[in-house]
């Protein structure tokens, strides 16, 4: 079973759709019992980082998520449940994170002359440079995922980037550490491709 994680801010029924698709069994659960009992953890998010922190808080999860990790359970943040992984955000000042990845995550800053809007919003293209563990296994560089966001990652260790996108410059759109994988882009609303890596953790969790 693949745990979703329901802190309040995540697209919980398109994952779970996209899951069940490839034939995982899945629920949707913030219980600490179902958490442990899982074979994979998925943390999807929309919306802001501080508040996305102070639910998780409030649900008295944190530890739990961080020790199953720590155990080496399959963990794939999606979104702001990527951003949610590291050490703190600069979204409405200083919060702190999950602190799984080390780095910080970032507003987008554009030169006016690029004409570029904030949220990046759309279908871009991944230049994939590691495809970790095989989580990226059938997917070709530069296809294209769908992106909300208006904020970005920077990770300090290079090593862990997994594919960069373009916006304005490179950014990281693709993680992995160890059990740890995050996406920046939404696999569950980026059709055939997206299913492909969701199935590929699929069956990594079933391994």
């Amino acid at each position: 079973m693949i745990a979703i994680i329901n802190y309040g801010v995540g697209n919980l029924k398109s994952v779970k759709k996209a899951l069940e698709f490839v034939g995982a069994e899945v629920k949707v659960t913030a219980k600490a019992s179902e958490i442990k009992q899982a074979k994979a953890i998925i943390l999807p998010g929309v919306g802001a980082f501080r508040v996305a922190m102070r639910n998780l808080d409030e649900l008295k999860i944190i530890p739990l998520l961080k020790e199953e990790i720590k155990k080496g359970k399959l963990f794939l943040g999606i979104c702001l449940g990527l951003q949610l992984l590291l050490t703190q955000s600069h979204e409405d000042g200083l919060c702190a994170g999950l602190d799984i990845v080390k780095g910080q995550v970032k507003r987008f800053n554009f030169s006016d002359d690029l004409h570029l809007k904030i949220p990046h919003m759309g279908w871009n293209t991944i230049k994939i440079k590691n495809k970790k563990e095989d989580i990226l296994k059938g997917i070709p560089d530069n296809s294209y995922f769908y992106f909300v966001h208006s904020y970005y990652i920077e990770v300090e260790d290079k090593k862990q980037i997994m594919s960069v996108t373009d916006y304005g410059g490179e950014f990281c759109s693709a993680i992995g550490k160890d059990n740890v994988y995050g996406m920046q882009f939404h696999p569950e609303k980026s059709g055939d491709l997206g299913l492909k890596i969701l199935d590929n953790f699929y069956k990594l969790s079933e391994r």
